[in-house]
């Protein structure tokens, strides 16, 4: 279950950092908040445009470590909200989680897709 401070976060512009890790040491790409969506069962659905070597680290060591949060959301202390959510991720390149992103941005390659182990609020 998502937590529905995540789900606001979400909904915000921000950077969300997606860690992997491959045979070459551990990577780290970006992405906004605001592009990755929410599948029917609780994935995270985020747009793959390059994310060739995220790609090959999936493929090598499928978990993943996703920070992301909002300044304008309210978190435990104030102004600001982040999560550190620990998951297990996948790449598709067909079918309908592919084809909802392909839907919003013209210029994806492939969705990522990720299903939450643990979403911990850090702040």
């Amino acid at each position: 279950m998502i937590p529905e401070k995540l789900k606001e976060i979400l909904k915000n512009t921000g950077v969300a950092a997606i860690a992997t890790l491959g045979e070459d040491g551990p990577h780290l790409v970006n992405t906004w908040n605001n592009y990755i969506k929410i599948s029917a069962d609780g994935r995270l659905l985020i747009p793959a445009g390059y994310m060739n070597r995220t790609e090959a680290n999936v493929a090598y060591n499928d978990k993943v470590l996703i920070t992301l949060n909002s300044r304008r959301v309210t978190g435990n202390h104030g102004p600001g909200a982040g999560f550190l959510i620990k998951g297990t991720a996948s790449f598709i390149t067909s079918g309908p989680d592919y084809d909802l992103l392909k839907a919003k941005f013209d210029w994806i390659r492939a969705t990522l897709a990720v299903s939450i182990d643990s979403a911990e609020q850090t702040w």
